[in-house]
């Protein structure tokens, strides 16, 4: 585990495990987590035989609370400077709900790096917010109403977030654990509210279409079909539909937070992507 600094100064933090001449797989987190979120998935390629690399996105986790740069092109330019100083060019790129948005963004925008494979679970493109191009978005008064609660009382509504809808928790019959709650929150906790309140805008109104029309790699698109945070029709589906070459698997009854609730279910299909 380490830093390295970004040509704007930013100190990005990072796990690095595994044999240095293993295969590769990077992992991109989601809003407003750190690279923890990912414990399940590091610990099982880990043990796969993989050298597994995740970082804390700027303004998140342990990583600098600056308070610029909170936007699209600043996240893909400080994973590249997390790959360029570890050496990892030519990792798998696997990126959960903003961290989706981040791999596909990084790979269009660093075109230097040759990404094999990628993946994206639950996310957020090819854009989220409601426009003329994009009927069955969301309204943007829903995003704004995310950050008016961030604004009013950050701590409960980092609570609200994993207790409700993030895991399905607020479904009949559902069985919430009250340690992933609290790890949700932690992790929420630990990072910048200003970067998670730009944040909001960046992972809710980047449109990218574009990014996906240039992606020629193979890509796993997952998504499960109760996903109450990034609705999978307007989001894996059409992804899937803008990439050269994509494999879109739905999954019945999985929430937003699938990676972590039904992990082995999805540390299996990852295995078996990577391998392929």
């Amino acid at each position: 585990m380490g830093y390295v600094t970004t040509k704007d100064g930013v100190e990005i933090f990072y796990k690095d495990w595994g044999p240095r001449d293993a295969p590769v797989i990077h992992f991109h987190h989601g809003w407003p987590l750190s690279s923890d979120d990912w414990d399940a998935q590091m610990l099982f390629f880990l043990a796969h035989g993989f050298r597994v690399v995740a970082h804390d996105r700027r303004g998140h986790g342990r990583s600098s609370q600056v308070w610029d740069g909170h936007d699209m092109d600043h996240y893909a330019d400080d994973v590249a400077a997390v790959v360029n100083h570890l050496g990892v060019q030519g990792a798998i790129h696997a990126g959960h709900s903003t961290g989706g948005g981040e791999v596909v963004h990084y790979i269009a925008r660093h075109p230097e790096d040759p990404v094999p494979k990628a993946v994206i679970i639950s996310a957020v493109p090819p854009l989220m917010v409601k426009t003329a191009n994009n009927p069955g978005g969301l309204p943007k008064d829903v995003f704004d109403g995310l950050q008016a609660q961030l604004a009013a009382n950050r701590a409960q509504f980092y609570h609200d977030i994993p207790a409700g809808p993030f895991y399905g928790y607020n479904r009949p019959g559902a069985t919430p654990s009250e340690g992933i709650i609290r790890n949700w929150w932690r992790q929420g906790m630990m990072g910048s509210a200003k970067a998670h309140y730009d944040g909001i805008v960046a992972f809710s109104q980047t449109d990218f279409t574009k990014d996906l029309e240039r992606i020629t790699i193979p890509v796993l698109v997952m998504h499960g079909d109760d996903d109450q945070i990034v609705p999978y029709e307007n989001s894996g589906v059409l992804s899937a539909q803008l990439l050269k070459n994509s494999t879109l698997k739905i999954y019945p009854g999985f929430s937003h937070g699938m990676p972590t609730v039904n992990a082995d279910t999805i540390n299996a299909d990852l295995l078996a992507f990577v391998r392929s």
